[in-house]
């Protein structure tokens, strides 16, 4: 008796169908960033505090942060490779940015706390169907 072999599935199909939806979004939005091909671009994971770095991410999360009667507003900005929190203080809301909204912002990284953070950067909006 003879054994059929099956044909084994496709690696990268199988790999797109057992991946997270994270793990979907997060590797598009590495391939944006290659395809973009601006060598300013800085992944997250790679940046280190104190630099000025250029970054290309999509807001997770946009929050109001009222500190001391001063209004803040603080954006969840992701990469595919990690996070940073962008905040821009005396602001209460910058239009068009909202959550899903891609854009790049340059400024200096910091981390005098647990999460990097970029205050007051440049930033450039992307169109909503990038």
């Amino acid at each position: 008796m003879s054994v059929i072999e099956q044909p084994k599935p496709h690696a990268s199909l199988w790999g797109r169908l057992t991946r997270s939806r994270g793990e979907v979004e997060a590797q598009e939005l590495q391939k944006q960033v290659r395809e973009a091909q601006d060598p300013d671009l800085t992944a997250i994971d790679a940046c280190t505090p104190g630099d000025t770095v250029t970054i290309r991410g999509m807001v997770r999360s946009v929050t109001l942060q009222p500190r001391n009667t001063n209004p803040a507003l603080e954006i969840d900005l992701y990469d595919g490779s990690g996070s940073v929190s962008v905040v821009w203080l005396g602001r209460r809301e910058i239009p068009g940015i909202e959550p899903g909204r891609t854009m790049v912002v340059c400024g200096r990284l910091t981390c005098n706390t647990e999460n990097p953070t970029i205050f007051n950067p440049k930033y450039e909006l992307k169109p909503s169907a990038e």
